[in-house]
């Protein structure tokens, strides 16, 4: 076994359990907090120099903080597309494939939106999503039209620079 191999064997061996119990009892879930502690290995095994790693469980709480946070954050997003698909007039069913492309469509809009501030996200969506005018941003946010155009500008900006 390499030196590699063995550290990274040693650190899951030492402190697997106490990040599992920790994830455990944060999240409520045995199953959510097996799978969120092997996702922490997991990205733990894909640094470039773990031998590097001086505080271990420093690491591994911010790697798992960082996996909770994102699985809240994709809940959180499919569940308003859930009650946007519910609060249509006719009856709609995606297929699988439909959903599951959606999703990943908006998490990839979540994640070019997340440098903006809160008005800005919120006024780009507003806008681009909503149809609404930005006299009716400007009232919802309590800003200047000037400000919503410059907040769309920036949104616009953000998902410019994915596709250069």
């Amino acid at each position: 076994m390499s030196l590699h191999n063995q550290l990274l064997h040693r650190l899951f061996g030492e402190h697997h359990g106490w990040l599992f119990e920790r994830l455990r009892r944060r999240l409520g879930c045995r199953h959510d907090a097996a799978d969120m502690a092997a996702e922490t290995f997991a990205q733990v095994v894909a640094l470039p120099n773990p031998q590097s790693i001086r505080e271990p469980r420093a690491l591994l709480t911010t790697i798992a903080k960082r996996l909770i946070f994102a699985s809240w954050r994709r809940r959180d997003l499919e569940q308003a597309y859930l009650d946007a698909l519910a609060a249509e007039d006719y009856p709609v069913a995606p297929s699988a494939e439909e959903h599951y492309l959606v999703m990943e469509s908006l998490l990839e809009v979540d994640r070019l939106l997340g440098g903006l501030s809160s008005k800005a996200r919120a006024a780009f969506l507003y806008s681009q999503i909503d149809g609404r005018t930005y006299a009716s941003i400007a009232e919802e946010l309590g800003v200047s039209v000037t400000r919503v155009h410059q907040y769309v500008v920036q949104g616009l900006k953000a998902c410019y620079r994915m596709d250069t």
